[in-house]
């Protein structure tokens, strides 16, 4: 998934970030520089790694760390970094299975999963990289369904032995089949949906599953009955061809992401770092060390919203507890 690369190209150019450009371009010397007055970092010589890091996980997370490691490897280019998309569960069964470094997650890990890890010998440490607003999508050419309180989308989503029609949620609207697309089974973002609209009920049967959020992304835009949902990220890659739904009357956008308001499809997405990895694996704790550094910039070039600055700075200070 590179949707990524254009909203880095837009919202990028002039940043420190762009590492390639880093240092290497000339400058006059200026005749007197107030030592108080920078804001710029100063450069700093980076001591070259060599080795492999491993991770798999969130569809969510994963425009996160596929621009991370695209940066990453302009800074330690000997340092393979590979890392899978099988959704969040998927993700945490290679985690407790020992193949993985590192799990992406868009959802807190589950007691049965962390007593899986435990029983493995496996300890690891939760960090949090950004925020996101799970995203109820429809059609461009959908006109009436706009607008959806949680009930709605309960009712609509829920399974419940019936073809659900639009006209079930408001009799002026068209009595259309609705046609549904639902991150797969695996998916962190399935959970979440899961736990938090239909209350652990089970998902419409005739919905198309996916762990990738692109196939989604295909089938909304080719139907105007459909409905679908997937992080923010993937929404705004899209924007011109799908319709954000307004959740109790809140539209998702960055500031009501960050502040909470756009509840309850708000969230916080996390990845889960094997610890003895980090302390015997110099290569995989500068990973995590340059992914806490650069993970909020990454997440705002890419769609999502980045935590407060502490946060970052606590994940840095829990990381390097870890080396």
């Amino acid at each position: 998934m590179k949707n990524w690369k254009y909203l880095l190209a837009t919202t990028m150019v002039g940043s420190a970030l762009a590492l390639g450009a880093c240092g290497n371009t000339a400058k006059e010397t200026p005749t007197e520089t107030p030592a108080d007055t920078s804001t710029e970092k100063p450069v700093e010589e980076v001591a070259a790694i060599e080795g492999s890091v491993s991770g798999d996980g969130s569809s969510t997370v994963a425009p996160i760390t596929e621009a991370l490691v695209e940066e990453y490897g302009g800074v330690q280019s000997k340092v393979q970094v590979t890392v899978g998309v099988s959704g969040t569960g998927g993700g945490f069964k290679k985690f407790i299975a020992g193949e993985t470094d590192f799990s992406n997650a868009s959802r807190p890990i589950k007691e049965e999963e962390a007593k899986a890890l435990a029983d493995a010998g496996i300890d690891f440490t939760e960090f949090k990289i950004a925020n996101d607003g799970l995203t109820v999508v429809i059609n461009k050419d959908n006109d009436w369904a706009k607008d959806l309180t949680v009930e709605d989308l309960k009712k609509l989503w829920v399974e419940d032995g019936t073809a659900k029609k639009w006209s079930d949620i408001n009799p002026a609207w068209p009595a259309e089949e609705v046609v549904f697309y639902s991150p797969g089974t695996d998916s962190g973002t399935y959970d979440y949906f899961d736990e938090v609209i239909l209350d652990g009920e089970d998902l419409v049967k005739s919905a198309t599953l996916s762990e990738d959020d692109n196939v989604l992304v295909q089938g909304v835009q080719a139907d105007k009955n459909a409905i679908g949902f997937f992080g923010f990220a993937y929404y705004l890659a899209n924007q011109d061809t799908l319709q954000a739904v307004h959740v109790n009357g809140v539209e998702p956008n960055n500031q009501t992401i960050e502040s909470g308001e756009y509840s309850p499809l708000s969230r916080p997405l996390f990845v889960y770092a094997k610890n003895s990895a980090l302390s015997e694996n110099p290569a995989f704790y500068d990973f995590m060390k340059y992914s806490l550094e650069y993970a909020g910039d990454m997440a705002e070039a890419v769609g999502y919203v980045s935590l407060p600055a502490a946060d970052y700075e606590a994940g840095l200070t829990t990381l390097e507890g870890l080396k």
